[in-house]
């Protein structure tokens, strides 16, 4: 196949409309968004009615349920995701005509390169969270960004947006090595930790990917000094690197650090030890606080006020699967996360328990065999942060079946642990158990928010 995979800068020259192979999945929705809003043409195709896909057609795009051939006929450019299998009939009919095909990420990257400014944001966790602050203050400043975000920002009605301002926010993931096809002017390395080894094989693997990522950068890094695998990296390279930390030495740091309510955190602000303003978190959680640095360190560079990236902490209220609260069931608090990592779960887990809830009940999905197996003993230990601990099947995803893995070996690991065989089960459990007082969180980065919503039904 004539697969489409270069930095070519005239990828979209002579370019009138562009086909979108899966158009419903939320990592395409901000790319049709922008693509649009310039005046092309977009057309797509994929196999679930969802919210997203409404929102496309009162865009104007033309959306065909199912694939076929004939949707790809006079397209100038082929969109598919990572998610697409090889041999879908539209690519094949694409490639039979010669249309240009492109994957999502190398788009994304071209597309990023069409503003003054693009902001990437990478790490192993906080990504959105970071995103969505930088995305939150931008647009509180009336300056109007473009953005392309992992989770859903109330505040912009979406996974990101077209704006007409000079900036574009774009989550960076890491996961085989999407990231290295963007081209960041500013760029944010929150974390590096062990996870998608199964991609990269080892840490040290993982180490030079960021690495390559840094070096991409055009004007400025911001790092977390808090994290010694981030500053292994940054230690190697010739390049402006400005740091933020709560504990170690940096240029942005959170002094007198308190919580303001349980689970809840204010901080001053220091500038090269110079306290500069107060910042106060509207999420939960003491890991939000770096994703504030974060924020505060980038807008700041970006010519914003105190004020402003204060304003901004403040009025986040949280992105989509972050911390989500979705309902009741019997006068038990039902909320999601996104989390599916150890470190992910422990700092989601950590902030629970502080909330005041009489019990913390985690219904957790174990997201690839590869990454429960490796990281088994780390699970097992942050899920006993949780009063009871639910867990489903595991969701292997891009991954063939493991039977030496299962939940059942999770579960034993962690005392009293309940197994269901379904998310179905997992809300019956919760329907039967829960009651007022409790707070159930629901985790994971599969489909293990359906779950919550369907405990939230009466």
């Amino acid at each position: 196949m004539s697969m489409f995979t270069d930095y070519d800068q005239h990828l979209l020259d002579n370019v009138q409309r562009i086909h979108f192979v899966g158009c419903g999945g939320s990592g395409m929705f901000p790319l049709i968004q922008i693509l649009a809003a310039r005046g092309y043409t977009i057309t797509g195709s994929d196999v679930l009615e969802g919210s997203i896909l409404e929102t496309e057609r009162k865009m104007g795009v033309t959306v065909h349920m199912g694939h076929c051939a004939d949707n790809v006929i006079g397209a100038d450019l082929v969109v598919y995701s990572a998610a697409i299998s090889k041999d879908n009939i539209e690519l094949a009919t694409a490639d039979s005509y010669g249309i240009r095909m492109v994957e999502r990420s190398v788009l994304l990257g071209y597309v990023s390169r069409l503003y003054k400014s693009s902001i990437c944001v990478s790490g192993t966790h906080g990504k959105t969270t970071t995103t969505s602050l930088i995305t939150t203050a931008l647009e509180l400043a009336g300056r109007d960004p473009s953005a392309v975000i992992g989770g859903k920002l109330p505040l912009i009605g979406g996974y990101g947006k077209a704006g007409k301002g000079d900036e574009i926010v774009v989550e960076a993931c890491e996961y085989a090595e999407t990231f290295l096809k963007l081209t960041p002017y500013l760029s944010v390395v929150l974390n590096i930790d062990n996870d998608h080894l199964d991609y990269y094989g080892s840490m040290g693997e993982l180490k030079f990917a960021f690495k390559r990522f840094a070096l991409m950068t055009q004007f400025m890094i911001f790092a977390n000094a808090d994290d010694k695998n981030t500053m292994d990296v940054m230690y190697t390279i010739n390049r402006r690197v400005r740091t933020f930390a709560i504990k170690n030495s940096a240029d942005y740091r959170a002094v007198n650090v308190q919580e303001y309510k349980p689970g809840f955190y204010e901080f001053d602000l220091t500038e090269w030890d110079n306290e500069t303003g107060h910042i106060r978190l509207g999420i939960p959680g003491y890991h939000n606080i770096y994703n504030a640095l974060a924020m505060c360190a980038v807008c700041r560079i970006l010519g914003m006020s105190i004020a402003q990236c204060a304003e901004a902490a403040e009025q986040f209220k949280g992105a989509g699967r972050r911390f989500e609260i979705c309902g009741e069931c019997n006068g038990a608090v039902i909320a999601d996360d996104y989390a599916h990592h150890p470190a992910e779960l422990k700092a989601t887990l950590e902030t629970a328990r502080k909330l005041g809830y009489k019990r913390v009940i985690a219904v957790h999905q174990p997201f690839t065999y590869s990454r429960t197996k490796t990281l088994l003993k780390d699970f097992a230990e942050v899920l006993k942060l949780a009063d009871v601990t639910v867990l489903t099947p595991i969701l292997g995803s891009r991954e063939p079946n493991d039977p030496s893995i299962t939940s059942e070996k999770l579960a034993a690991l962690v005392p009293g642990a309940q197994v269901v065989d379904s998310l179905e089960a997992a809300a019956d459990w919760v329907k039967a158990n829960a009651g007022e007082g409790d707070l159930v969180l629901t985790l994971g980065c599969g489909d293990i928010y359906k779950a919550a919503r369907m405990m939230v039904q009466p």
